[in-house]
Formats: C-alpha cells, sequence, structure tokens
C-alpha cells in the first residue's frame, strides 16, 4: 500500500488547504509546483490553482463532489472562474449566508451529505441542489462539524473514533458506503483536517503514521 504523506504551508493539516473530488482538486496558487503536480497525478484529477475569498484555507471554505462545488458568499470572481476552468460542468454555487466554513460542515461524497445540523433548512435544501444528492443533518462524536471529522469517498468513510453506532449507521444509509474509525497526522481525530481523496487514492498529512496509513487505506479502500 502507498499513500502519498503531504505538507503545506509547513503544516500537515493538509485538509484545511485543499479540496479534492474524483474530478478536481483546489489548492492555492503558493503551494510549490512539484506538490501540485503530485495531487494532480496521485488522485488522477485537474487541478485549480486558487485561494477561496483571498484565504488560502480552501478546504474549510469548500465543499464538493462530482456533481457539485459549494463556496461562500465572499469567494472572488476570478476564483471561480478559475475553479469553472477545470470544474467542466459541475455546479458551483455561491451561497449568501454568513456562515462560510462548509468544508467544516459538510460530509459529502457522490450518494449523501451529512450536514450540521444548525444550518437552516433552506440552506441544506441549497446545498442538496448544488450537489445533487440526499441532505441529512447529523453529527459525529456528538459533535456538528461533520466535514472536519470525517472523510467520505465514493468507496468509504473515515471517521473520528468516537463516533456512535447510531452516528455510524446514519452515515452509512446517507453516504451508502462502509464507515470505519480513525485519525491522522499521528493521533488528530479530525480526520478531514490532515487528510484528502477521493475513489482513486489519498494524500495525508506528513506526520500520519504507518498504523494510521494501514487503517485509512482499509477504511477508504485504496489498499494497493
Amino acid at each position: 500500500m502507498a499513500i502519498y504523506l503531504l505538507s503545506l504551508f509547513g503544516s500537515a493539516s493538509i485538509g484545511v488547504y485543499s479540496q479534492a473530488t474524483d474530478r478536481i482538486a483546489i489548492i492555492p496558487p503558493q503551494a510549490p509546483e512539484r506538490k501540485v503536480d503530485k495531487v494532480e497525478e496521485w488522485l488522477g484529477v485537474k487541478v485549480a490553482k486558487t485561494m477561496i475569498g483571498g484565504s488560502v484555507v480552501v478546504g474549510a471554505l469548500s465543499c464538493a463532489n462530482s456533481n457539485g462545488i459549494i463556496l461562500p458568499h465572499y469567494v472572488k470572481e476570478k476564483e471561480i472562474e478559475t475553479i469553472k476552468s477545470v470544474a467542466d460542468d459541475a455546479n458551483l454555487v455561491v451561497m449568501d449566508t454568513k456562515k462560510t466554513a462548509y468544508g467544516n460542515m459538510v460530509l459529502a461524497n457522490d450518494y449523501g451529505a451529512v450536514v450540521d445540523p444548525r444550518l437552516k433548512p433552506t440552506t441544506i435544501e441549497e446545498i442538496s441542489n448544488a450537489l445533487d444528492v440526499e441532505v441529512v443533518p447529523g453529527e459525529i462524536a456528538d459533535l456538528p462539524y461533520t466535514g472536519s471529522l470525517a472523510l467520505a469517498t465514493n468507496k468509504g468513510v473515515l471517521a473520528h473514533p468516537l463516533i456512535s453506532e447510531e452516528e455510524q449507521q446514519l452515515l452509512e444509509e446517507v453516504l451508502k458506503v462502509p464507515v470505519d474509525v480513525g485519525s491522522v497526522n499521528c493521533g488528530i481525530p479530525y480526520v478531514a483536517t490532515g487528510l484528502i481523496g477521493n475513489s482513486s487514492n489519498v494524500v495525508a498529512g506528513s506526520l500520519t503514521t504507518g498504523p494510521e496509513m494501514f487503517i485509512l487505506g482499509q477504511a477508504l479502500d485504496v489498499v494497493k
């Protein structure tokens, strides 16, 4: 099994700074070209090199699947155009709400999404339309930030180790893939902060240990 280990901006929290689906990745333009090229090759995607709202924390500020990409209200037109240039016919939806960290609030793959239960019903409906999937409110480990507490691909979910049986069942029903638990970056349970991936492969934070790589490789079905 081989999992590419990466750091961005001197940090192993690569999921905060990058976003990936089966079709694209979004990485800030300040990232070294060799790292961007490696992510592109490793995940088999096109890369949009852009910030979001002038910020490098693109993983925290956006959420996406193969159908759509959700962006905060202050995203800049030039940034939208850069993402559109690689996103083909995916829906790009700019949310007209005060909330901005949609990457932390939405856990999604191409089959469904589980979102922060504090979101308004109208916002949940917008997310459903943008990503073209069923969206259900839920928590992981009794915490509302589902997008940061787990990573979902079309093959599996890696979630916070303290997820309850009921929460795990909900994720499996909505996302339609198996759910396993683990950590990244030497014990961090907020797994999406240190991980990006898709159906092809996974990129993990540079501090992720061998045992963690084994578990996440099994959970996300990228064992080679």
